[in-house]
């Protein structure tokens, strides 16, 4: 592993958001190594299989070595059951990886989210613990700033474009005064029932300028 100066991270701020129907996923988009932007684009959001996916702060080599144990594990799962793993079964499966390596950790934290008989969010630490979000949750730098955003403007049973407005908020709320948080715009996902959606740069654009507004006024 390379020294922690050396290693490109996600310093980030990324949010789950549970709506009425299924799950709003948003990240920023900057990796910085130590006090650099190192890049400006950078993934946070990644489809694990039809109906599972997952946000990622930390070491991006980290996190990307992991997200590949998860897509072949849920492989491997449905060929052997003939069934799809659910949302809770590969949070599980990601808490014994992390916590079999707790004495040289994986320097990742992962917000995984599915829909089973409803949406579900798992906080997963880097020791392996494994919370269960009923509402919201929030990994990386700007978890702080984040939060505040999402305790005075959740509200249960939200629909999908004021879960995805209001992860939208969140995000740029983590961005504003960490240093960490960043890039060039922030990107979307959305779990439901349908499957796993990214939102194209043109339609988070529309809710970054409605967000603006409301700042504007």
């Amino acid at each position: 592993m390379l020294e922690h100066k050396q290693d490109v991270k996600t310093g980030t701020t990324t949010v789950a958001v549970i709506t009425k129907d299924g799950v709003v996923l948003a990240a920023d988009m900057r990796a910085s190594m130590g006090h650099l932007a190192y890049d400006e684009e950078s993934q946070k959001l990644y489809k694990i299989t039809d109906t599972i996916a997952l946000t990622n702060a930390g070491a991006v080599g980290d996190s990307l070595v992991l997200i590949r144990f998860l897509r072949s594990h849920a492989n491997l799962y449905e060929i052997e059951r003939e069934t799809k793993i659910t949302s809770r079964a590969l949070a599980n499966f990601l808490s014994n990886i992390l916590n079999g390596n707790r004495y040289y950790p994986y320097e990742v934290q992962f917000l995984l989210a599915g829909v089973n008989e409803k949406p579900e969010v798992f906080e997963v630490t880097p020791f392996g613990a494994v919370l269960e979000r009923k509402k919201y949750a929030v990994s990386g730098s700007g978890t702080e700033l984040a939060l505040t955003t999402l305790d005075q403007n959740y509200r249960p049973g939200m629909s999908e474009e004021d879960g995805i407005m209001l992860a939208v908020k969140a995000v740029k709320a983590g961005t504003r005064r960490d240093i960490f948080s960043g890039g060039k715009s922030v990107t979307a996902m959305i779990v439901d029932k349908k499957g796993v959606r990214a939102l194209d740069e043109k339609e988070v654009r529309k809710y970054l300028e409605k967000f603006r507004v409301e700042e504007a006024e």
